[in-house]
């Protein structure tokens, strides 16, 4: 797939590594039945650029490339507290010469401080123009509207870009990470079993979908939910693998059977800390010195764990887990990931 004719500014120099787990496949397997697990792989899209990077880089190489082209003069986009979509939109703007102004949705009642540590800090620091607090359930879409509509007024132009950088054209950026996953993986000699990401706003795993029909990859891709269920989450990244692949014109449907998703840890709610996660974070520091965050990485690795241990990975199946980054939000959980704070059982 040619992805040359589509703007695109570039944020990396480089292809984030992939990378054994030998230490973590064995402390996972001594857990599984039978004292055997997965051969458990990284890929760190935590390296990515626009420090500390992570998926919404490779959205916005695209989506700002839409928006300069655009003269938009403003990114506008939205996210939960401690989000890293919006840091690191808001990087991509500082980056760019560009304004940046955020809806935050207070999923959590009483959540949002503005003087928290993590994100929040960053959000601070880096410059953010205007931030907008909304209740759970606001209408984000008829928020981002207003602050749009607010810089017209001004003279000025703003570009929206969904919660996540999650559509057709973010979604351009994990085609482009299948592209170069492939050529890793021909370059390594690798095979991999399976390919384990996380599933929220749908933008990563909808286009690892997209990427990986349209490349001929075949090679199962499992979604581990962050917000939803596999009921309510499996349409939404069915529909957003269509619209990459009708961007791209492909001139095909998505098989229904290329999208799969595991539901069951993320609750109690989104962003809220649980058992699993905290182990998993844990683990994976404690054996391969791998930072994860506590909403999304932590929850998915948690998933990963969750499979091994239900015995849905052939001993020794190799398994990709794709490292979507999250580091600053860390920091505001510190005391929940040490065990010194309050979580619950999923």
């Amino acid at each position: 797939m040619d992805l040359s004719r589509f703007p695109r500014r570039r944020y990396t120099p480089f292809a984030t590594p992939i990378e054994p787990m030998p230490r973590f496949s064995a402390a996972l397997a001594a857990t599984c039945p039978g004292g055997e697990g997965p051969d458990v792989w990284i890929k760190r899209d935590d390296m990515l650029g626009l420090f500390p990077g992570g998926n919404k880089t490779r959205k916005l190489e695209f989506l700002v490339a839409d928006a300069l082209a655009q003269g938009a003069d403003t990114l506008i986009t939205c996210g939960a507290p401690q989000s890293n979509h919006c840091r690191i939109t808001l990087a991509a703007a500082a980056r760019e010469g560009l304004k940046c102004q955020f809806v935050i949705e207070e999923r959590v009642p009483g959540s949002y401080n503005p003087r928290a540590s993590g994100n929040h800090f960053m959000f601070r620091l880096m410059g953010v123009e205007r931030i907008m607090v909304v209740p759970a359930g606001a209408d984000i879409g008829a928020a981002m509207e207003q602050l749009a509509a607010d810089l017209v007024a001004q003279g000025r132009r703003g570009y929206v870009i969904p919660g996540g950088g999650s559509n057709a054209v973010g979604g351009l950026g994990y085609v482009a990470c299948a592209q170069e996953m492939q050529e890793q993986w021909f370059e390594m000699g690798l095979r991999f079993d399976r390919i384990l990401v996380g599933s929220g706003s749908s933008g990563t795993h909808g286009g690892l979908v997209a990427g990986f029909v349209g490349n001929r990859i075949d090679i199962p891709i499992v979604g581990v939910g962050v917000s939803r269920d596999p009921e309510q989450q499996e349409p939404l990244v069915m529909k957003e693998a269509q619209a990459v692949a009708d961007l791209l014109g492909l001139g095909l449907q998505v098989p229904r059977d290329a999208v799969r998703s595991v539901g069951g840890y993320w609750q109690p709610k989104y962003s809220v800390p649980n058992v699993r996660m905290i182990e998993a974070v844990q683990m994976l520091a404690r054996t391969e010195g791998i930072p994860l965050d506590p909403v999304y990485t932590g929850k998915i690795m948690a998933g990963l764990i969750g499979l091994a241990r239900a015995g849905e990975f052939s001993p020794g199946e190799r398994v990709l887990f794709v490292h979507t980054g999250g580091l600053p939000s860390l920091h505001a959980y510190e005391g929940v990931v040490l065990g010194e704070g309050e979580a619950v059982a999923p």
